[in-house]
C-alpha cells in the first residue's frame, strides 16, 4: 500500500457460511488491498466456519449456536460463542461495515446494534426491515450510521435513483423471476415437494430465500423493504415478472422517464457496491452483460391467485406496526413445515394468513412489542400447521 492508497475497509460478516456470506468473502478476497475482513459469525456449521477463520484470520470469530460452539476445536481467545457475543460482534469497534447475511427474524436485532453504533450496514437480511422497520430508521438516524441495502432489486433502486428525492419518484417496480413455478395453475401447484420449490432457474440461494422465492412472499418482503427504504408510498410500487432476471428494478420519475439497473443474475455485485458505496470498484472477473445472448427480455404480470402470498404480505406491509412481524413469523414457520413434508405448498399461504386473522397487529414504539408479536404469531402458526398436518388426507 503506498501512502496515497486508503486504509482497508474493515469489515464484519453476519452469516459468512451461508450464500451471501461466501459470495461476500469472494468478493473480498479480489480485492486483498481495499477489504479486511475483522470479523465472521455463523449459526452453527462451525467447519465451514474454521475453515474462513484460517483463510481471513479475523479479530473474532462468533458460533451463534452456544451447542455447536462447544463442539469448536480449541480456535483461541477470539473465538466466542452465543447470542450475546453474536450482538457484540455486530457492533465491533473495529469495524467499519457490517454485512447483515443472518437467515430470518434473527438478523433484526444486530441490524439495530451496527446502526446504533453508527456503522454501516450492509443489509441482505430483509427481515430487519420488514419486522423491525421504523426502530432500524430511528437508529439510522440517531446513530448516524448508513444502511445500504444488498438485495439485488434494492441496489438496482439505490442505482436509478442517484440521489433524487423521493417527489421525484413516480413509481418503483421491482422485478421478480417468477421462481420455478411461474405459469402454474394453483391445482398443478397443490401437488409440488420441497425439492421442486428449492430448483430456482436462475438464483443459487438458501432454502429459506429459494422457498420464499417460489410462493413470491419474498416479492412482498421487498415491496415492504422498497416502501421503508425510499420513503415511497404503497400505490406507487409495483413488482413484474421478469424470467431472465436481467433487469433488477425499475424507477419512473414524475416526468414519464424511466430508468432501470441490468446485470447478469450475481449477487457479488449488489454485495461489492453495498461495501463501496457511492463509490464504484473495478471487477474483471463480475461477468459482463451481453445485450444479444440475453434478448429477449420479457415481463408477466403476477399471478396473485396461484401465489396469494404476495398479496397477503404486501396487504400486512399496509396495515403497518406489527403486522409486517406477525406475516413474516407466520411465513418462517410455514416454510419450515413445508421443507419438512409437514405442509402443503398452498397450505404456507393458509397458515399465515390464518395467523394475521388471528394475531392484531399493534403500533411499534420499541423492540419488545416486535418480539412479542413475533412470539405470538409463531405460537398460532405453529397450531395452524399442526392442525392441518394432522388433518385427514391433506392440507392442500
Amino acid at each position: 500500500m503506498n501512502a496515497f492508497s486508503p486504509p482497508p475497509i474493515r469489515i464484519v460478516i453476519l452469516g459468512s457460511t451461508g450464500s451471501i456470506g461466501v459470495s461476500a468473502l469472494s468478493v473480498i478476497e479480489r480485492h486483498p488491498e481495499r477489504f479486511r475482513v475483522v470479523g465472521l459469525a455463523a449459526n452453527r456449521s462451525v467447519e465451514r466456519l474454521e475453515a474462513q477463520a484460517a483463510r481471513h484470520d479475523p479479530l473474532q470469530v462468533v458460533v451463534a449456536d452456544q451447542e455447536a460452539y462447544r463442539s469448536c476445536r480449541d480456535n483461541g481467545t477470539h473465538w466466542t460463542g452465543g447470542r450475546r457475543a453474536l450482538l457484540d460482534l455486530a457492533q465491533m469497534e473495529e469495524a467499519d461495515v457490517v454485512v447483515n447475511a443472518l437467515v430470518g427474524f434473527a438478523g433484526l436485532e444486530p441490524s439495530l446494534r451496527v446502526l446504533e453504533a453508527g456503522k454501516r450496514l450492509a443489509l441482505a437480511n430483509k427481515e430487519s426491515l420488514v419486522t423491525g422497520g421504523d426502530l432500524l430508521l430511528r437508529a439510522l438516524e440517531t446513530g448516524q450510521g448508513d444502511l445500504v441495502p444488498i438485495d439485488s432489486e434494492h441496489s438496482a433502486i439505490l442505482q436509478c435513483l442517484a440521489g433524487s428525492s423521493p417527489e421525484e419518484v413516480q413509481r418503483l417496480v421491482i422485478t421478480a423471476s417468477g421462481g420455478p413455478f411461474r405459469g402454474w395453475s394453483p391445482e398443478r401447484l397443490a401437488g409440488v415437494e420441497a425439492e421442486d420449490a428449492l430448483r430456482h432457474p436462475t438464483w443459487e440461494m438458501g432454502a429459506k430465500i429459494s422457498i420464499d422465492s417460489a410462493t413470491l412472499a419474498n416479492k412482498a418482503l421487498e415491496v415492504i423493504e422498497a416502501h421503508l427504504l425510499y420513503r415511497v408510498s404503497y400505490d406507487r410500487i409495483d413488482a413484474v415478472v421478469h424470467p431472465q432476471s436481467i433487469i433488477h428494478s425499475f424507477v419512473e420519475f414524475v416526468d414519464g422517464s424511466v430508468m432501470a439497473q441490468l446485470g447478469f443474475p450475481t449477487m457479488e455485485l449488489p454485495i461489492l457496491y453495498a461495501l463501496t458505496y457511492p463509490e464504484r470498484l473495478p471487477d474483471a472477473d463480475l461477468r459482463t452483460f451481453d445485450p444479444v445472448r440475453s434478448s429477449p427480455l420479457t415481463f408477466e404480470e403476477v399471478d396473485r391467485a396461484a401465489f396469494p402470498l404476495f398479496e397477503i404480505g404486501v396487504a400486512a406491509g399496509r396495515s403497518g406496526g406489527t403486522a409486517p412481524t406477525v406475516f413474516n413469523a407466520a411465513n418462517e414457520v410455514a416454510v419450515a413445515a413445508f421443507l419438512e413434508g409437514r405442509l402443503s405448498f398452498p397450505g404456507m399461504a393458509r397458515v399465515v394468513e390464518g395467523t394475521l386473522e388471528r394475531v392484531d397487529a399493534a403500533p411499534v414504539s420499541e423492540i419488545q412489542g416486535v418480539l412479542e408479536a413475533d412470539r405470538r404469531a409463531r405460537r398460532i402458526a405453529s397450531e395452524l400447521t399442526a392442525r392441518r398436518s394432522l388433518a385427514a388426507g391433506t392440507d392442500a
